[in-house]
């Protein structure tokens, strides 16, 4: 359950963090745990395949989260433009 409760709060922190960053992206608190969480394991994935470390902690797993939830941001905005 705790790791759980780590996942959401992280999430949400995350996706916070990148709406804010991306300029009204936010979209709510459901939402920004959802982004952040997705961002997590996109941010993740890509570091791994980058050979990039940020280190470990709850300090990194934010930084990561919230760089993953930016690019999912990023790709979303530009997917969604006409």
């Amino acid at each position: 359950m705790n790791g759980i409760l780590a996942v959401l709060i992280i999430g949400g922190i995350a996706g916070w963090i990148a709406g804010l960053i991306m300029k009204g992206s936010g979209q709510g608190v459901v939402v920004n745990i959802i982004v952040g969480i997705i961002g997590a394991v996109l941010g993740s994935w890509l570091f791994g395949v980058l050979g990039v470390t940020i280190g470990s902690g709850l300090v990194s797993s934010i930084v990561t989260a919230t760089i993953g939830a930016v690019i999912l941001l990023f790709l979303l905005g530009v997917l969604t433009r006409k």
